[in-house]
């Protein structure tokens, strides 16, 4: 066991879970090309991955340069990331919902009514928002109450 932690730098329960994922991967890629031409797939990520590196990168590293110059704890700078960023995931994944795109492309393929994603992803912000801003004010008073 210590000589394959040596070897490998981490136990073999971490890269048995390496491969699992691996495997997992690879099943999942193999279901996106099955009988199709790879191309659009192909395009589509690429153009992901330089739209991520040349626009999004850039953007969100001057919003974070900015929020940690502003006053204040550096620690509550996490507190309004976290919460930006799963609302910005969620943005990106929904983004055509959300903008109510072709409500009856979605209907026709998946039988459900697209209205209330815009409603439902700024509830949802705004509760990620509420929780972090909660979870903020309970660990700073924890924080002051040990101090003391």
């Amino acid at each position: 066991m210590s000589r394959i932690r040596e070897r490998y730098g981490a136990s073999p329960l971490h890269l048995l879970g390496h491969l699992v994922v691996f495997a997992i991967t690879l099943w999942a890629i193999s279901h996106v090309f099955d009988g199709r031409e790879p191309w659009n797939f192909v395009v589509w990520f690429v153009a992901a991955a330089l739209l991520h590196d040349l626009l999004l990168l850039p953007f969100y590293s001057v919003l974070d340069r900015v929020a940690q110059a502003l006053p204040g704890p550096r620690s509550a700078v996490n507190f309004v990331r976290v919460p930006a960023l799963m609302s910005g995931v969620m943005l990106l994944v929904y983004f055509p919902r959300i903008l109510d795109r072709a409500p009856g492309n979605y209907t026709r393929v998946s039988g459900f009514d697209p209205e209330g994603y815009m409603r439902n992803w700024l509830l949802i912000t705004a509760a990620l928002f509420m929780a972090s801003a909660l979870l903020y004010v309970g660990r700073s008073a924890a924080a002051r109450r040990r101090s003391r």
